[in-house]
């Protein structure tokens, strides 16, 4: 409700973020709504309730606009009460939830970060009967344990017009921060394409491509040709891969065994390929100082017809962004410098030809820009001891972080 560089005033320290603890949508309504009611509050209440709000929150949209926003949709604005103190002629609202229903082309506002929420303009904005492309959490206040009820308001959302609509919302504070992700809003470097970087994003989409290209396989959910990428991330995944690469390369191509497995590989980040459920291809990378090593892109033969070569290989070059490196280098064979091309990859000019394991090779070389998200120090420090390439979600340490210190450090001690 406020314009895109507001800020929370009366910030709070954040407590460590558990492993999210109320996912949306709530399972508890039942329970919630014995105590609590939601309801669309009429214009006094509003003014009310923006009035309270503001004595916590900086930049408010003026009562004006919320009441514009609000005619063309009353789903807009959910008023929050407790149900013991709430009388249908005397309303005692104490809090309140606000979305805005976008369309395309305010969703589009809102990725590239130029959606003004002090005032949106209309044409950004569903009416009541429209399906939203997406949906931007414009507030949400609640004093006195009141933030109880923000799940019954949200379950507004999930009426059969709203329901597959992801919902995006910006985090000011690292207390509201933990708020979304405890309901299971995620950071995202990328969404359908377009930066998303500084947004939280609730998925309800049937489609993973909200997700990074090299985190969206998901076992038991794909089916074939539906085509992703993951990380290896165990020794079940680390001997696909060893299948797939003695498939294409020693049993097809008579590489060597051990020209083939050159004791890199337990020092290397690994993508797998799959092609519905079945792993299809391989990707190794080896970072520098300055740079990463992409290298041993293999495809099984049965799936060349695919476009899994091409998953794999964006899925790389988006992690070694998320990682920092603006430089990528390869060795590409004289017959798929064109293929690598199709990347940005450019032959290093003046580099001699070498060859290794019977074939002809040509370095290679992509200059690109790091992700705006990419991981750095000062980033938040639970990101950072989350598991590899997952910097998107919570991790189990974020869970351990939830439970009393029991050792305290070695200067406590001493003292």
């Amino acid at each position: 409700m406020t314009a895109h560089d507001y800020k929370t005033a009366n910030a709070a320290k954040a407590a460590p973020l558990a492993d999210p603890k109320h996912p949306l949508p709530a399972a508890n309504l039942d329970e919630i709504a014995q105590d609590i009611i939601v309801f669309t509050p009429s214009a006094d209440e509003v003014e009310a309730l923006l009035a309270r709000a503001s004595e916590d929150v900086i930049g408010l949209a003026p009562k004006e606009v919320v009441l514009r926003v609000m005619k063309q949709n009353p789903d807009t604005f959910w008023a929050i009460a407790r149900r013991p103190e709430h009388d249908t002629a005397y309303p005692n609202a104490q809090g309140f939830a606000a979305f805005l229903l976008l369309n395309d082309a305010g969703l589009r506002e809102l990725l590239a970060g130029r959606f003004d929420g002090s005032n949106p303009s209309s044409e950004l904005l569903c009416r009541q009967n429209q399906k939203p492309a997406g949906i931007y959490l414009w507030c949400m206040h609640g004093r006195d344990g009141l933030s109880a009820g923000i799940p019954l308001a949200f379950e507004k959302m999930w009426t059969p017009l709203y329901r597959e609509a992801d919902i995006f919302a910006r985090a000011i504070t690292r207390k509201g921060q933990r708020f979304l992700e405890i309901m299971g809003f995620q950071r995202r470097t990328d969404y359908r394409g377009q930066n998303a970087s500084h947004l939280h994003i609730l998925t309800r989409s049937e489609e993973n491509e909200s997700l990074p290209l090299y985190d969206r396989y998901r076992p038991g959910r794909n089916k074939a040709p539906a085509l992703s990428v993951t990380m290896a991330r165990s020794i079940e995944d680390i001997m696909k891969m060893i299948a797939i690469r003695s498939a294409v390369y020693i049993a097809e191509q008579a590489c060597p065994y051990l020209e083939e497995f050159d004791d890199n590989d337990f020092c290397a980040t690994h993508l797998l390929g799959y092609v519905g459920e079945e792993p299809a291809a391989c990707m190794r990378i080896r970072t520098f100082a300055g740079f990463a090593k992409i290298e041993r892109l293999a495809v099984r033969k049965e799936y060349r017809n695919t476009r899994i070569a091409f998953q794999v290989v964006r899925a790389g070059i988006e992690l070694c962004r998320v990682k920092g490196y603006e430089v990528l280098y390869g060795h590409a064979q004289r017959r798929l410098v064109n293929f690598w091309g199709r990347f940005g990859f450019k032959p290093i000019p003046g580099a001699p030809e070498f060859v290794f394991s019977d074939f002809d090779y040509v370095e290679i070389r992509l200059d690109m820009k790091a992700s705006p998200q990419s991981i750095t120090i000062g980033l938040d420090p639970y990101v950072m001891i989350r598991p590899e390439g997952r910097w998107h979600m919570p991790g189990i340490l974020e869970k351990s972080a939830s439970r009393p210190v029991t050792r305290p450090s070695v200067a406590e001690n001493a003292a």
